[in-house]
């Protein structure tokens, strides 16, 4: 049975989903609703890591993800985590390195549909002429994030 687990961070409301010793999808939101009475251990796990993202003493995470999606998807957010912290990428970058250098916009829909939100580094994602494009969470937040992991 799916469970929902909702906590603050700096940016927001942060939903982890989760069943059994997996998680489904961790969202960004911009409002908290009630938790699940008995969350899973992997999402307390997920809590932890990101809680200390935030405070600057995480730059992986550990956690046990089930991915849903097309292939090419798939292999788009296995690139996301080929990017290190501190570092940015162009969604050139990423086509290429999923052996689909003219897949430029569908690589951009991946990452705009990207389930792990922080985990899978969406985030780090820039245009190819340094810009900070588009993000689900807003410009701002993205800017937040990448100045947390002194990429800019």
């Amino acid at each position: 049975m799916k469970k929902t687990l909702y906590f603050k961070c700096p940016v927001g409301f942060v939903k982890v989903c989760g069943e059994n010793d997996y998680l489904t999808e961790i969202k960004l939101t911009d409002f908290e609703e009630e938790s699940s009475d008995d969350i899973t251990e992997e999402m307390k796990k997920c809590r932890l890591q990101i809680e200390e993202y935030f405070e600057g003493k995480r730059k992986d995470f550990d956690l046990n993800l089930r991915f849903e999606g097309t292939e090419f998807r798939k292999k788009v957010w296995q690139a996301l985590l080929d990017i290190p912290y501190g570092k940015t990428a162009s969604y050139k970058d990423i086509a290429v390195m999923i052996e689909s250098p003219k897949a430029v916009r569908a690589v951009g829909g991946a990452n705009h549909n990207n389930p792990f939100w922080i985990v899978v580094p969406c985030h780090r994602i820039i245009g190819s002429d340094g810009s900070l494009t588009g993000y689900g969470g807003g410009i701002d937040k993205k800017k937040f994030l990448l100045e947390l992991e002194n990429a800019l």
